[in-house]
């Protein structure tokens, strides 16, 4: 198949780059330090040669990805589970998540589609604000990763987002891949999951007809992830306080390298995946007669109300909700014991925060927030 030209900044690598983009990266000093680590003992050339045995990427992240992440996640969680059991393994879909870990969220659903006999995984979309290493850029292309270009001017951000339009529809029409992104840029600090309707506009910028039949050639599926523990959720309330007491506060690669890296590593309990049904109905059944603005606000709250409705609660999200409360109207979802352990792992997670000026009631509430939020949404979605 060929690839239009106008992809080549933005697209995974192709199978004829794959010898060169592996050699690359295994001569990257930084990345031998990452296979030092996930494979003790094992000498580089064993690993790439059994790099080299991989034609397409398809076959990497069989060979490589999904192997890691099964061996990390029986490390860190109680296991991750998938529901799609309604949809059609054969067909390619749009799957459009809420956005927890940035690189596990899409890395398991890829694991998951695996192990549920679909045929192929998700081409990924992932933010240009991440890849702040050449080793790393290059990796997420072999895990069919396509980029989001946001660190433009607005005239080349509308353009670039063209473009992302573009190979989205190629993705899936032509390439008849799978895709995953997230429901907003970056993760919801707050566990506040919203679809943010400039991801829909993007959507919809490519394709043929109304933006309605646009969005309906992606195929979209909103999937609600549940994580019973966030490891990052200390960062976060860090980055709340940070952002309270300095509005220009911005965080560092280095801070989105310790996300990464804490979420990847960091104890998650259990983690389950439900996939809705593939809005292509919904879409068509709205009136043509919807301005564009009222149109992408409807969609915007049906994939919420999907997503929302779809979350997997643990006793510690009831416990949260009435912690932040001070009530105890949700205590029959947990025992005293869940109670009490939930406080102390909010204790534990409050004293890995350095802060100078660290003002614990303010960090205890945004992190009862983030549990408590998604209780909140659930019981919404279910009135």
């Amino acid at each position: 198949m060929t690839i239009p030209e106008k992809f080549d900044a933005i697209r995974p690598f192709n199978p004829e780059e794959l010898p060169q983009a592996y050699d690359r990266l295994l001569a990257d000093p930084q990345f031998q330090q990452v296979l030092t680590y996930l494979y003790p003992g094992i000498p580089l050339e064993t690993l790439r040669e059994k790099m080299h045995l991989c034609p397409t990427l398809l076959d990497f992240q069989k060979a490589f990805a999904y192997k890691f992440i099964k061996k990390i996640m029986a490390e860190i969680s109680d296991g991750f589970t998938l529901d799609a059991d309604h949809l059609d393994i054969e067909k390619r879909y749009t799957f459009i998540s809420n956005h927890r870990d940035i690189v596990l969220d899409p890395g398991l659903l890829d694991v998951l589609l695996i192990d549920a006999g679909f045929q192929t995984t998700c081409e990924i979309a992932i933010g240009d604000n991440l890849l702040t290493r050449p080793w790393v850029k290059d990796l997420v292309r072999l895990n069919k990763s396509f980029i989001v270009q946001r660190s433009l001017p607005m005239r080349q951000l509308l353009e670039a987002s063209r473009i992302l339009s573009e190979y989205m529809h190629f993705a899936i029409a032509q390439k008849k891949e799978n895709i995953w992104i997230a429901q907003r840029e970056g993760r919801a600090k707050d566990s506040d999951d919203r679809t943010a309707e400039g991801v829909l506009k993007m959507m919809a910028m490519a394709g043929d007809g109304t933006p309605t039949q646009r969005l309906m050639q992606l195929h979209l599926v909103p999937v609600a992830i549940s994580y019973e523990y966030d490891p990052c959720d200390f960062l976060k309330a860090k980055e709340f306080q940070q952002r309270r007491d300095n509005p220009q506060f911005k965080k560092s690669a280095e801070d989105d390298i310790l996300s990464m890296r804490t979420g990847m590593m960091g104890r998650k309990g259990r983690v389950h995946y439900q996939a809705a049904s593939c809005i292509d109905n919904y879409l068509a059944s709205l009136p043509v007669t919807m301005s564009k603005t009222e149109l992408y606000k409807h969609i915007a709250v049906h994939i919420d109300r999907e997503i929302h409705a779809r979350y997997r609660l643990y006793p510690n999200n009831y416990a949260a909700l009435d912690l932040l409360n001070g009530t105890s109207e949700h205590a029959s979802c947990y025992t005293t014991q869940q109670l009490e352990a939930f406080e102390q792992y909010i204790d534990r997670q409050i004293a890995r925060i350095d802060l100078s000026n660290k003002d614990e009631p303010y960090l205890r509430e945004r992190i009862l927030t983030m549990y408590a939020n998604i209780a909140i949404n659930y019981l919404k979605a279910h009135e």
